[in-house]
């Protein structure tokens, strides 16, 4: 999304756009971590087969989202909001190494924390590294903003009849094989009773009307 239309590199009024989403739920006193992905400037799984490895392309993807993730820093920063990035694996000087009592202690003073380089493992999504940090920082919810609105009884582009759910179980996903979340990032968000709210970020206004308790995109729960 940091990529702009072309979904390519970073443009700069795309990540303000998001920064300012951040940065205003941030200054609402709710403590906000943010994980994002990299695919704007790397996307392993398209590159694989054309001379990369899934393993190397997969570290490759991670990188990419520490470029992102400081790029985010800047732009949260530029609004008046303190913002820092953690990082799975060691990159100091450029961000900090994750430990989730630090981030945890970020947070309770008003900081953004963002979440760079996955899981610090190939294999895994950033999906799966968003339910882990939201897991291990003890997050009341998980937000996946998308470019859908929410959860369809089928695939809305290819199936006209589709309907969207307000509301839906992790039963109810599992048992119709709808897709939300990686099987992975879902069963550790299942497992721990975190609720997920899939909806689309770009609809102006979105964020803030769910934010103060309004029903927007699909809530999925126990």
């Amino acid at each position: 999304m940091l990529g702009g239309e072309t979904g390519v590199g970073l443009d700069a009024p795309s990540i303000q756009k998001f920064a300012k989403l951040i940065a205003s739920a941030a200054s609402k006193g709710l403590q906000v971590g943010v994980v994002i992905g990299g695919g704007n400037i790397f996307r392993g799984l398209t590159a694989e087969g054309k001379g990369f490895e899934r393993v190397t392309s997969d570290k490759m993807g991670m990188l990419a989202t520490v470029i992102n993730a400081l790029g985010l820093k800047m732009a949260i920063r530029s609004e008046g909001v303190e913002a820092e990035v953690f990082t799975a694996t060691p990159m100091m000087p450029i961000a900090h190494q994750y430990h989730n009592e630090d981030v945890i202690a970020f947070l309770d003073k008003g900081g953004v924390a963002i979440f760079g380089g996955g899981t610090g493992n190939p294999y895994f999504s950033t999906d799966s590294g968003a339910a882990l940090r939201a897991r291990e920082i003890k997050a009341d919810v998980l937000l996946k903003a998308t470019k859908v609105d929410g959860v369809y009884t089928a695939d809305p582009k290819k199936d006209p009849t589709a309907t969207r759910y307000d509301e839906i179980t992790f039963d109810k996903v599992m048992a119709d094989h709808l897709k939300v979340m990686d099987q992975t990032a879902f069963a550790l968000c299942q497992d721990g009773n975190l609720p997920i709210i899939v909806f689309d970020v770009n609809i102006p206004g979105a964020l803030d009307n769910l934010l103060e308790g309004k029903k927007v995109g699909t809530l999925v729960h126990a």
